[in-house]
């Protein structure tokens, strides 16, 4: 296999999640007074167009595109996970393989992680406003089981993304003059990991010039970051 082959694998398996929905899930409506509180976010897409500080004139905007948003949220009740488990059809439980209930949803297509302490993980959404629905589908969910929760402290925790410079980088030498902030093992994995300090981020940089952003917790960390970085994988270029 060819090491561009070889990277697009890499790159398109860690974006796949491995957690796959059921075939059939109940939507519940949700109009509920206990969540009409909540601010709803305005839809955005999951794609943003960025521009490059110091591109050349006439090179196109970089596109950024949204892969997954984790966000959590509190109940600020117990749960008895066993109940929440046998009396919904879309959830799973195995307290001797993990301490929660796995459950998930069909539209918008996300996983949740059920805590007794009645917090709740949310993942696989692909932007800030399906993260937002999703929680409070499974929070109504578990209303309906008749316990008497709160929608509160909801944050997105971690915001995934992709984008492509669109020219090859030399890794090596980019890890050599930046291995305070870098690693980079191409035995172990094909990309460098770069640890950037403002804002806090990890990017994994690939050799064909694909960037995955991980551990942001807003748009604009993202863009900060892409900002940042351009001018030095650009210094990176490969003839």
């Amino acid at each position: 296999m060819e090491p561009k082959q070889q990277t697009d694998v890499h790159l398109k398996a860690m974006l796949n999640n491995p957690l796959k929905a059921p075939p059939a899930v109940p939507i519940p409506d949700w109009n509920s007074p206990s969540t009409s509180q909540v601010p709803m976010i305005k839809p955005n897409k999951s794609l943003m167009t960025v521009t490059i500080p110091g591109s050349a004139v006439g090179e196109p905007l970089t596109n950024v595109t949204l892969h997954n948003c984790v966000s959590t949220v509190d109940l600020q009740m117990t749960l008895d996970l066993q109940t929440i488990n046998a009396r919904t059809r879309n959830s799973e439980y195995n307290p001797s393989r993990f301490h929660g209930v796995v459950m998930r949803l069909r539209e918008p297509r996300t996983t949740a992680l059920i805590f007794r302490s009645g917090k709740i993980v949310c993942t696989g959404a692909k932007n800030e406003h399906d993260g937002l629905l999703a929680s409070k589908k499974y929070a109504r969910i578990i209303q309906k089981l008749g316990y008497n929760i709160k929608f509160c402290n909801f944050k997105i925790q971690n915001l995934v993304a992709t984008c492509d410079l669109r020219f090859p980088i030399k890794l090596e030498n980019l890890n050599m003059m930046h291995g305070q902030f870098s690693s980079y093992e191409p035995e172990l994995f094909p990309a460098l990991i770069y640890r950037m300090i403002k804002p806090r981020l990890v990017i994994l940089v690939f050799v064909n010039g694909k960037l995955v952003f991980t551990g942001a917790k807003c748009r604009e960390d993202i863009k900060e970051a892409l900002n940042n970085i351009y001018p030095i994988l650009r210094s990176f270029r490969k003839n």
